[in-house]
């Protein structure tokens, strides 16, 4: 009987130790498998960028950050979500709901898109200043999507593929947009361009709030169930490094200037290691 190989022993124990950190595996829950019968085809823009963890992870922390400067995105936070005690959780159900409406069957995608618009449904409610909000404002969607594909694409570029075609950029936009429009959100942009003018559109709306920065702290002092220490810091690192300044100045952080150095590198290795474990270009 052949001896195990070491390496493939190793490879196999990072593969379960990520898929822990993003599935609740206690509860018998199991990773998405990819279909051939997905929303979009293989090895098409979104199925690359979505399929790469690091990045995913620092663009979805950045995402978060940028969001809750959106006074309609921080109240439905703030009133309908446990984040204080679960965030694990919420990033969880996030990161499961980008892997269905992504690699999974078309239509296990619809399902989940249809069971977040009865969610949010119920999300709703009054702003301090009076103002109603509700999560199935198209706009409101409008705006977390900008802010996650912008995110996510612009972490993808940094740590994996800073030479990816400016046509495969665009087309990232106009598959996302799928999922986007299956959810309500009004706008919804389709290239680079597009996402850059709705950016800018979305500053006169933006403000600062204790509230804000509280989660922001939040967001970055998190250690996720069986991620390894130092790993969690080293995203924040990174994350916060990407803001715009903008929004680093209204939740009040700095950037990392020369102390982030060692985090980008550290990012860039831990991307390429877990690119390996997984078997990817």
């Amino acid at each position: 009987m052949p001896l195990p190989d070491p390496i493939e022993t190793l490879r196999e124990k990072m593969v379960d130790q990520v898929r822990g950190v993003f599935n609740d595996v206690e509860s018998g829950q199991q990773p998405v498998p990819p279909s051939d019968d997905a929303l979009f085809e293989k090895n098409s823009p979104i199925r690359m960028v979505h399929a790469d963890v690091v990045s995913m992870m620092v663009g979805g922390v950045r995402s978060l950050l940028i969001q809750m400067l959106h006074p309609h995105a921080l109240q439905g936070v703030l009133d309908h979500s446990n984040f204080r005690e679960d965030m694990h959780g919420r990033l969880r159900r996030t990161a499961r709901f980008i892997a269905i409406t992504t690699f999974g069957h078309r239509g296990e995608a619809r399902k989940v898109i249809e069971r977040v618009n009865r969610i949010h449904e119920e999300v709703h409610g009054t702003l301090p200043d009076g103002a109603p909000y509700s999560a199935r404002n198209p706009r409101t969607l409008a705006w977390v999507h900008v802010v996650e594909s912008t995110s996510f694409l612009a972490a993808y570029l940094r740590h994996v593929r800073p030479d990816m075609p400016g046509s495969e950029q665009d087309e990232y936009y106009r598959q996302f947009a799928v999922i986007a429009r299956g959810l309500g959100a009004d706008p919804v942009p389709e290239n680079r361009n597009e996402a850059e003018q709705l950016m800018r559109e979305f500053r006169a709306e933006l403000a600062t709030s204790p509230q804000a920065r509280e989660i922001a702290d939040l967001v970055l002092s998190q250690k996720p169930e069986g991620t390894p220490p130092g790993v969690q810091s080293m995203i924040g690192a990174e994350a916060v490094t990407m803001l715009p300044s903008f929004a680093r100045s209204m939740l009040g952080l700095e950037r990392p200037g020369l102390a982030a150095l060692p985090a980008r590198a550290a990012t860039w290795g831990m991307g390429k290691t877990l690119r390996w474990a997984f078997r990817q270009n």
